[in-house]
């Protein structure tokens, strides 16, 4: 943000106001709108305050801690574009209304600064596209689509919807896991009260044996001295690893693409699949109403990969783009990523060829859709071996652990 002097001429008074905008034609339209009537004269840029410098330090610092806009704040303002759009409103006056009415301060701070940049002479999509991180391609790509064809109201409302079928899907994952994840994490927490409060109570009397103690006794005793001793450094460390990871899948490409290569490998049971499910549902999804709203099958498919998280399925989905470029069909440049069954690739060949691109794409997606809902709906039954036999393992460490030893000093006695 820059900061203007703006000199004006109100009521016949000349004056001078300090105005923080994007652009010097951004000032003028935000005085005009700030001083009713004033005639401005000039707009001169100039140095911020010290203040307001110090404060832009903090707010800077503060942002680095936000994080990203929910996704249910952005899917209503961009419906409530859709509506009022659609009863004839200006799209300058719909955003200057949905900036003063939304709760999120970041979605206002982003929906005025591109008021004022569309008050200023920008259009709609060249505002937004500053935003493309926080809002996403797809949402740009249906701005600059619902500008081509004068259809705004009509575009925002299909990105609404592509939106909140993405978003149900991340929440039906979420609440799949939900379960298991609670399991897991009340199976570690009963099985580290049970090594701290319970072994220690029978330590002495093994220590007392003096005779090589079996196996998983010993096992308990060393899980006993390092979380009653290195306890908090056990957990430090792992919040460590665990923020480590983090940094670099963000900020490291190589680190990224090897992680996300090991999740769809055979190796992560169900995560692989659900991962491969959900990826290719909402990669299709987007591209299939892309192309059925009238975008260029080239620009679509840019679109729809950019979309895509996993850097594995993303570079193969990237290759279809490339390939149409040198020439190739669409069917064919599908064939050559090794994702889509050929049931599929047959579905989309023959809407190629008949002219039911779109019609065919809505099939696809509905096969991936119900492939990911039925892996969901039955996750628990997938996982619930999974969880008994861990159960199982740890009530038989312990068991074993501490009256193997028992079972020892009662032989012993009777000798």
């Amino acid at each position: 943000m820059k900061y203007f002097n703006v000199d004006l001429i109100n009521k016949g008074k000349k004056s001078q106001e300090l105005v923080k905008a994007n652009s010097k034609m951004a000032a003028v339209a935000m005085a005009k709108r700030q001083f009713k009537g004033a005639v401005v004269v000039r707009a001169t840029e100039t140095a911020a305050p010290v203040e307001d410098s110090f404060s832009d330090f903090i707010e800077k610092i503060k942002k680095s801690f936000e994080g990203k806009i929910p996704e249910e704040d952005k899917i209503a303002t961009i419906r409530q574009i859709s509506v009022m759009t659609d009863a004839g409103i200006p799209i300058n006056d719909t955003l200057e209304e949905i900036a003063k009415n939304t709760e999120n301060p970041k979605l206002k701070e982003i929906y005025q600064s591109v008021c004022d940049d569309i008050n200023a002479g920008k259009s709609l999509s060249d505002s937004m596209n500053k935003y493309r991180s926080d809002f996403g391609n797809v949402v740009v790509a249906m701005t600059e689509l619902g500008e081509k064809t004068g259809n705004i109201s009509g575009a925002y409302r299909k990105l609404s919807e592509i939106m909140r079928d993405i978003l149900d899907n991340k929440k039906k994952f979420k609440k799949a896991i939900k379960g298991p994840r609670t399991t897991l994490i009340a199976m570690g927490i009963a099985f580290s009260i049970l090594i701290l409060a319970v072994v220690p109570k029978f330590k002495e009397i093994f220590e007392q044996l003096g005779a090589q103690l079996p196996f998983p006794t010993r096992l308990l005793l060393f899980l006993e001295h390092y979380m009653s001793n290195y306890l908090p450094h056990i957990i430090v460390t792992l919040v460590v690893l665990i923020k480590t990871h983090g940094y670099f899948y963000k900020s490291n490409k190589e680190y990224k693409y090897k992680t996300d290569k090991v999740l769809i490998s055979p190796k992560f049971y169900l995560i692989n699949k659900a991962i491969f499910l959900s990826t290719m549902h909402r990669y299709n999804l987007i591209f299939g109403e892309l192309v059925k709203s009238g975008l260029p099958v080239a620009e679509a498919l840019g679109t729809a990969v950019g979309m895509v998280d996993n850097e594995v399925l993303k570079e193969k989905l990237g290759s279809i783009g490339a390939n149409i470029g040198r020439g190739k069909s669409l069917t064919d440049s599908f064939v050559e990523t090794g994702l889509y069954e050929n049931m599929l690739l047959q579905m989309i060949r023959a809407g190629e060829v008949g002219g039911q691109l779109d019609a065919m794409l809505d099939k696809v997606t509905e096969y991936y859709y119900s492939e990911f809902t039925e892996l969901i709906d039955n996750l628990s039954a997938y996982i619930e071996p999974i969880m008994m036999f861990f159960i199982a393992v740890l009530v038989t460490l312990l068991a074993l652990g501490i009256f193997m030893p028992m079972w020892d000093l009662g032989s012993a006695a009777k000798n």
